[in-house]
């Protein structure tokens, strides 16, 4: 009989492991262009960062228009956040999704508020990109944007010089 509870355990765990957890609730802050506050309706508040887009850092062109674009597309919205893992800080990485919207991944990439992953980029995520930069539209409009994971590396650097 044991033998069959184990069985039946090692059987069902990868269907168990993989089931998708979801946050319901309402946006209640954007912190940037690719972070969320999102309050449920019991209270728990959670930090989530859009899975597969990277915006502008606080300090780089077009940040706060990134920030602004964001908070028209989310704040006060009625979400449901399908969490995708945590990023090497441990902050929660999400799709969201809001019904009868698009993806605001999607939205943000295409106006050119958003780079894709640095290391995984989505190719849908990437198309719009690469349309886009052929626009010249949002961050785009410079000659040779830098990414915020290059940004975020030259700041770390500097701060370490400067201790």
């Amino acid at each position: 009989m044991k033998t069959v509870k184990l069985i039946l355990i090692l059987f069902l765990l990868p269907w168990i492991a993989r089931a998708e957890e979801k946050i319901l609730g309402t946006v209640s802050e954007v912190i940037d262009g690719n972070t969320i506050l999102v309050e449920t309706r019991s209270g728990e508040s959670y930090k989530v960062l859009l899975h597969g887009i990277d915006s502008p850092e606080p300090g780089q062109p077009h940040a706060d228009q990134s920030t602004q674009f964001l908070k028209q597309l989310l704040l006060r919205k009625h979400v449901t956040i399908t969490l995708r893992g945590r990023d090497r800080h441990g902050n929660r990485l999400g799709e969201i999704h809001i019904d009868g919207s698009p993806d605001p991944r999607h939205e943000m990439v295409k106006a050119g508020m958003a780079w894709t992953d640095e290391k995984q980029a989505d190719p849908e995520l990437e198309a719009l990109k690469e349309e886009a930069r052929q626009k010249n539209i949002g961050l785009w409009q410079e000659e040779n944007p830098t990414p915020p994971w290059t940004y975020r590396r030259q700041q770390t650097m500097l701060e370490a010089k400067g201790s």
